[in-house]
């Protein structure tokens, strides 16, 4: 590698919009972000699935297949 090419890489300080804040590495000192692990519907159990089924059988018999 090329010396004295490459960004500094530091500690830094993530803030979520929900108020988490948590340290990880990056050229950055500081972070913000919308959403994060703990706030995350996915990760939180929260998430709604939606049934598609009705979609591809509307389809299919508006479409006579």
């Amino acid at each position: 590698m090329k010396q004295n090419i490459h960004p500094t890489y530091q500690v830094t300080s993530v803030t979520c919009a929900c108020g988490n804040s948590f340290e990880t590495g990056s050229i950055k000192t500081n972070l913000r972000v919308e959403i994060c692990s703990v706030c995350h519907p996915f990760f939180t159990g929260k998430q709604k699935f939606i049934d598609v089924g009705g979609r591809v059988d509307k389809f299919k018999k508006k479409y006579g297949i």
